[in-house]
């Protein structure tokens, strides 16, 4: 009962810390987009094998997030979020062998052992947001963790240029393969080895957050949730179901991993592609394109702060973002890679270096993304109750799609042309739409929940 009374007190230092956790998820997993395009000249990279840079660092969310979810129940969500920062810290170390050798499996074994450490943050993290407070109001907590991480997102790929690429930031796969042998070995060695200094920086800071974070006393997820919380809706479907048994029981859930899978699968692309597709038509400085797509996601986040749920459910900001995603994605299949009226009309005003349509489009995608994630996490958790720590590692194992998906686009863009291969968002957001419009309210196999 007490604990009633103080929770909202000691959900404070709770959520500020998960603040920073997101923030460095977004600046971590964002330099991805940026890391690509340069891996693909570093390690002479098709466009395929250069997208498997995001394939592995996904990849280790399905490997690893049952076994994370073990050692979550374990250890308890607080020194899970230290092991997972010290994961992540041995990653970005694993980036000085592999630059000193030009070597792309040790880059790929890095990635993975940084997107483990991800895997446990994430496991934590996510239901902490959820459960600190009332249900209908999840997805706006969501949003705030998620303007921190898509700001990250922003920062990310120009930080990077500004670090790593130095004066190679126009340099592309084409131009080095121009080269004289001997010129193009001694220009990929010199920007190979401007990767040691930024990532031996980040591996050090995040072992003094971690040290920092160990040192703190933060609340048991169980005593920052009052009780009445449970009862947040008027619908006893969001009630915890103690008549389940196993976690599969949840069609809520299972479909919302699937929703999920689907959901990050689009996302990295849009994410993650932009700058090989800006690379592709000619774009300058195309390692810094994916912050116009995370420029979107940061407006998307605001947008939904605002309006959630204030204005409008978070089932319905679900509804609208996968018809905003399909009628993006059908636009960018037929659009320009010449004229720029798009960019113009949204940023070219306002100074901003405007871009072809076709790339506006996928930057475009940030905003139908941007509030995917923060609604489906609740809807998908609702009523779990004693299960919602392995319902979180099932949801975190969706995060796999950004392993598959960006792969398929980019054994279709090798066999087609790189434009005509994002026809492979559609199907994530009819998914995605399913999900919104009908899988959400399923509280058994069988029926829809009455709300």
């Amino acid at each position: 009962m007490t604990h009633t009374a103080t929770a909202p007190r000691s959900s404070i230092m709770p959520m500020c810390i998960i603040a920073l956790l997101f923030f460095i998820f977004g600046f971590v997993t964002w330099l991805n987009g940026a890391l690509i395009p340069f891996l693909q000249v570093v390690c002479q990279l098709t466009e395929t094998q250069a997208l498997m840079i995001a394939s592995c660092f996904y990849f280790a969310y399905v490997v690893m997030a049952l076994p994370m979810a073990m050692i979550l129940e374990k250890v308890g969500y607080q020194s899970a979020m230290v092991l997972g920062l010290s994961i992540i810290a041995l990653g970005l170390l694993g980036f000085i062998p592999a630059a000193l050798l030009q070597e792309f499996w040790i880059f790929l074994v890095a990635q993975f052992v940084i997107g483990s450490g991800l895997t446990i943050l994430q496991t934590a993290a996510n239901p902490y947001v959820v459960n600190v407070g009332p249900t209908h109001s999840a997805a706006a907590r969501i949003a705030i963790m998620g303007l921190l991480n898509k700001g990250a997102g922003i920062l990310a790929p120009v930080l990077f240029t500004a670090w790593v690429l130095g004066g190679f930031s126009d340099i592309n796969l084409a131009d080095v393969n121009h080269m004289a042998p001997q010129a193009q070995q001694l220009q990929i060695e010199n920007m190979a080895h401007q990767l040691i200094t930024p990532y031996v920086g980040m591996a050090v800071a995040l072992l003094i957050l971690a040290g920092g974070l160990s040192r703190i006393a933060l609340p048991d997820l169980a005593l920052i949730q009052s009780p009445s919380d449970d009862n947040s809706s008027a619908h006893d479907t969001d009630q915890h179901d103690t008549n389940k048994t196993t976690i599969w029981q949840f069609p809520q859930l299972i479909l919302g991993a699937v929703a999920l899978f689907l959901y990050v699968g689009v996302e990295v692309i849009a994410g993650d592609t932009i700058g090989l597709y800006g690379a592709s038509i000619g774009v300058a400085n195309a390692t810094t394109l994916t912050s116009y797509t995370m420029g979107f996601m940061v407006l998307g986040y605001l947008l939904g702060l605002a309006c959630i749920p204030r204005f409008i459910s978070q089932v319905n900001a679900l509804r609208l973002s996968a018809l905003a995603g399909v009628a993006i994605s059908v636009a960018l299949l037929f659009a320009s890679n010449e004229q720029t009226q798009i960019s113009q009309i949204l940023w070219g005003w306002a100074g901003i270096t405007t871009l072809p349509n076709s790339v506006a489009l996928i930057a475009l995608l940030g905003l139908a993304n941007a509030m995917v994630w923060p609604t489906l996490w609740p809807l998908a958790l609702a009523g779990l109750g004693r299960f919602t720590p392995k319902g979180s590692a099932i949801l975190i194992m969706g995060i796999a799609g950004g392993a598959l998906l960006p792969l398929i686009y980019g054994q279709l863009a090798h066999s087609s042309n790189s434009q005509a291969a994002y026809w492979i968002l559609l199907p994530g957001y009819f998914i995605i739409g399913f999900y919104a419009f009908y899988g959400q309210g399923m509280r058994n196999w069988a029926r829809k929940s009455p709300s």
